[in-house]
């Protein structure tokens, strides 16, 4: 789940012409709510229905003097669709304000008779996910401004500081030797590339913040080049597929739905395809689970291994739910791993930003004193 807009194909096609197919799709356009509000309201709503207040009168109270206005609303629209006799699950599916994953559980959670259950588990789901996103955007944020502050730094003085140690060392008719005249090239070059750097880099950013493709590349580069980012990515991916295919299945979807609803949940990567096509083809062909999850996806074996077990002993659900549980401390353990790593990097490229600021500004300064008073004599 994210929180991204959302675009049904309505209307993407009209007899009539482009005009009214584009008006069509500005209608369907809605943000979808942000998820600390998801978790208070799927946690609201399962400890309402836990005290066996009924789910039309448990959307009514959670909506009376709510903050969020348009949260409200929505809610309100969910319990008078329910009231004309809707599904639980198609009401909240009408508002294209939550994902296919979430409509799944609630449907199985009102197909089983748990709903409360079905809530909770997707307010737990939704509070390990902002946890695991927040680890990892503090241990890239940080880094990322302190690395950007000191390039910054090292540019300017590049640009701005040795020119003008340069052209005091002119001014005595003095001849940059040794590092002085290497300090001084290393000015001249990055005076001529710091624009088409600074350029590149920013629509790299455009590109990566835009383009899921580029994202994609450039994550798959880096996973094969360095191990424990592999690790961790994957971890996160099977963590995340693996207990919302628990959740699912356990509640009662079938296995073959429960992959493919599952699959939502890391739709923005390459395991996405992979997934779907397994179902695909553990319900048309006949292929055991575990032999679709060998064949057709970049799974772990650890997963296969798991799977085959599941199988064979008829628990598929308490598979799942292990190799959920393992996923998650593993992560846990390489998402310390990568930080503290990443720390170490971060702390070397600092301390060599600002050795190479030092050397490039300072060391000149210094230098010149002999030769300026060579020239005074």
């Amino acid at each position: 789940m994210n929180n991204g807009t959302v675009t049904t194909n309505a209307g993407a096609f009209s007899p009539a012409g482009s005009r009214p197919a584009v008006s069509a799709k500005k209608e369907t356009k809605v943000q979808r709510f942000k998820k600390k509000d998801l978790i208070h309201l799927f946690r609201g709503l399962s400890s309402m229905l836990k005290a066996q207040i009924n789910t039309s009168d448990a959307l009514k109270y959670y909506g009376q003097g709510l903050p969020n206005k348009v949260l409200a609303a929505t809610l309100e629209q969910i319990r008078l669709d329910t009231e004309s006799g809707m599904s639980i699950h198609e009401a909240f599916r009408k508002t294209n304000r939550f994902d296919d994953m979430t409509i799944g559980l609630i449907q199985a959670g009102g197909d089983s008779g748990q709903l409360n259950r079905a809530f909770r588990e997707l307010a737990d789901r939704l509070k390990a996910e902002l946890y695991f996103k927040k680890q990892i955007r503090k241990a890239v944020l940080l880094p990322g401004i302190v690395i950007s502050v000191l390039i910054g730094a090292f540019i300017v003085s590049q640009v701005k500081i040795v020119p003008q140690v340069e052209g005091m060392l002119e001014q005595v008719r003095q001849a940059p030797d040794g590092l002085t005249a290497l300090a001084f090239k290393v000015s001249h070059a990055t005076r001529i590339l710091w624009p088409f750097a600074v350029v590149s880099a920013l629509v790299m950013g455009v590109l990566i913040w835009r383009s899921e493709g580029t994202r994609n590349a450039i994550t798959s580069v880096a996973m094969s080049k360095w191990r424990l980012l592999s690790q961790l990515i994957m971890s996160l991916r099977q963590m995340t597929f693996l207990s919302t295919m628990e959740l699912l299945y356990s509640n009662g979807i079938n296995l073959s739905k429960s992959m493919r609803v599952a699959a939502n949940s890391v739709k923005s990567t390459p395991l996405f395809p992979e997934i779907r096509n397994a179902a695909e083809q553990y319900e048309h062909s006949g292929v055991p689970l575990s032999v679709a999850f060998s064949k057709f996806t970049s799974v772990d074996e650890q997963v296969v291994h798991m799977m085959s077990i599941g199988e064979r002993s008829a628990s598929i659900d308490n598979q799942l739910k292990m190799l959920a549980d393992m996923y998650e401390e593993e992560s846990e353990n390489y998402m310390n791993d990568f930080t503290q790593v990443l720390n170490f990097v971060v702390l070397l490229m600092a301390v060599s930003l600002i050795a190479a600021v030092f050397i490039g500004t300072f060391l000149p300064i210094f230098l010149m004193g002999p030769k300026m008073m060579q020239s005074g004599i």
